[in-house]
Parts: C-alpha cells; sequence; structure tokens
C-alpha cells in the first residue's frame, strides 16, 4: 500500500509495516511526465486531436509551480483536465481562440494562482536570515526575524513554533552568550534585553532543528547590527558550543533555494555525500558551503567580518 504521510498511519498498523521512503518529483520530473503522459491521457479522454489543444512548455511549468502543491502529479492531472474541460466549452460554444496554451492564458482557465513559493530577499537587512524547510510536498524557504528591545533578558518565540524548533532556539541564544567576547558583546547584554524570534507565516506549524542556525544568524545581526547577505540560505541544527549537525530532505531543500534565486547555501559538511542525490543542473547554479562550525556561518552569511572572529571557513 502507498501513502502520502506516515503521521495518519494508527502506530498498531504502522509498527507491522515496512516503510519505504520515496522521494517526491521534482520540478523537472513533473514537467516530462506532464508532456510524455498526463497530457496525451486527458487529450484522449476528452476527446481532442493533438491538433485541437497544445500545452505549451511554459503553461504547464506555471500549472506546476502555482496552481500545485504535492509530491506527486495527482492534482497536476487533476488542473490538465480541468482546461481541457474549459477548452471543451469553448468548442461547443464556437468561441474565437488559439490551439496553442501560453503561460499568460493559464489565468484564465485555472483562475486566480492558489500557490507562491518563498522567493529571495530585495535586499541584504539587519536580523532577517533565511533558512530553509523540509513539507511532505517538498522544500521551501523560510524566514527568521530577530528583533532585540530593551528589557530583562525575555524570549519571546512566535510564529507556530513546535517544541523542537523553541529548543533550538534556546540553543541558538546560549551558542550566542557563550561566543560573547568573540562578537563583541557586553558580558550582561543579555540581562538588559529582550530578545524576539518569529518565523512568518504564523498560521503554518512549524517543527525540527534544521533551522537552528538560521535562528542564530538572525540573532548575532540584530545584536551586532550587521547585515544578513540576501543571497544566502542556510540549513542545519547547532549545538551549544556551536556545531553544526546534520539535517535531512538536503535535496528538496537545495531544489527550493534553486528555485527561489538564492546563490550561496550553508550546509553541514556532515552532509556532504547527500549532495550525490541533488539534481546536477541544480547543484552547478549554487554555490554550496560546507561548514563544521557556527562562526563559520557567520563568516558567510554577514556582509562583513565580526570584530575577532575571522575564523577560517571549513571546507
Amino acid at each position: 500500500t502507498t501513502a502520502n504521510l506516515l503521521d495518519t498511519i494508527p502506530p498498531a498498523l504502522r509498527d507491522r509495516m515496512e516503510i519505504i521512503h520515496f522521494p517526491g518529483y521534482t520540478e523537472d520530473e513533473k514537467l516530462n511526465i506532464a508532456k510524455k503522459f498526463l497530457v496525451p491521457k486527458q487529450l484522449k479522454a476528452h476527446g481532442f486531436k493533438s491538433s485541437d489543444l497544445r500545452f505549451s512548455e511554459k503553461a504547464l511549468s506555471k500549472v506546476i509551480k502555482q496552481y500545485t502543491r504535492e509530491a506527486g502529479v495527482r492534482q497536476l492531472e487533476r488542473s490538465i483536465a480541468a482546461v481541457c474541460r474549459q477548452v471543451a466549452k469553448q468548442i461547443v460554444e464556437k468561441t474565437k481562440r488559439t490551439p496553442t496554451l501560453g503561460a499568460k492564458k493559464v489565468n484564465d482557465y485555472l483562475g486566480t494562482p492558489k500557490f507562491h513559493w518563498g522567493v529571495a530577499e530585495e535586499k541584504d537587512q539587519i536580523g532577517v536570515a533565511t533558512g530553509l524547510a523540509w513539507t511532505e510536498v517538498g522544500g521551501d524557504i523560510i524566514k527568521v526575524e530577530a528583533a532585540i528591545l530593551k528589557g530583562n533578558g525575555k524570549l519571546t518565540l512566535t510564529g507556530h513554533l513546535g517544541k523542537v524548533m523553541q529548543e533550538s532556539a534556546q540553543a541558538a541564544l546560549s551558542y550566542i552568550r557563550g561566543r560573547r567576547n568573540f562578537l563583541e558583546l557586553e558580558e550582561d547584554f543579555y540581562e538588559k534585553l529582550d530578545l524576539h524570534i518569529h518565523v512568518p507565516a504564523g498560521a503554518i506549524p512549524k517543527d525540527g532543528p534544521s533551522a537552528g542556525i538560521t535562528m542564530a544568524t538572525a540573532l548575532v545581526s540584530a545584536l551586532i547590527k550587521q547585515k544578513v547577505r540576501k543571497d544566502v540560505c542556510m540549513t542545519g541544527e547547532i549545538t551549544l558550543r556551536g556545531h553544526v549537525l546534520p539535517i535531512g530532505g538536503l535535496k528538496e531543500k537545495l531544489m527550493a533555494a534553486h528555485r527561489a534565486g538564492i546563490k550561496t547555501v550553508v550546509v553541514p559538511k556532515e552532509n556532504k555525500a547527500d549532495l550525490d542525490m541533488v539534481p546536477k543542473h541544480v547543484l552547478e547554479d549554487l554555490n554550496i558551503e560546507l561548514v563544521r562550525h557556527m562562526d563559520d556561518v557567520l563568516n558567510i552569511a554577514l556582509d562583513n567580518k565580526i570584530g575577532k572572529l575571522s575564523l577560517k571557513v571549513s571546507k
């Protein structure tokens, strides 16, 4: 049997199963499946000849990116079928149209786009770092915002964060406190300030340890008033000593970075072997920085070196 989510399978039943994980299709794979199988299938099902309706490659790409969000192609096939029904209606009503469906015409048949993937920031900013997330339907980028306020050491976390992600924020803060000399922060800086970390899209639950280095970067940026580079994103778990630990879902995360227009991605060095699973054209367009320590992350992500913090990036 197959399933999209393991969480919905009762534990007693799951315990009797051998779980075999299959990665979701990439956008290129979905496009090829649509061109070779889904479109011909739906044209035949609706009684069309190939000359009656042709989907341009850009139109199919737009349907994949803006009207579906899935690991497979079920919703993609439904969307193609919906277009075919609309065209069939136009033929019956003898409405004037062109046989080739271009990207600009997709909205006329499917309405307003349903989904919007994250994109890179337009400019370098203080207190805003870009991370990567894995979901059941693929990877996406996340923005982590940090604000520094006068206070007495309170750490506020918002954005519907799960327990593991909240603990990652605590670990990130403890790393910063332990490195205050290198970051040129006052010894009692934490006692005079309130720190607020927010991850936008508050209605969507978020969890996992892989945003640890992203939260640490956003906090450091806000504390020392240095901008984070807009073309850099990152993923990795952080320890109290600043070590960067490996994460899961690297293939999907790197594809999300590529789609968002990111140029440099910071990845735990222990994930190096996972790069073999990433499509070659994605790796060719990205600058992958493999790191072992949070100090290396800061040297890559921030606009300038941090005072005494000038450790060489691990390779």
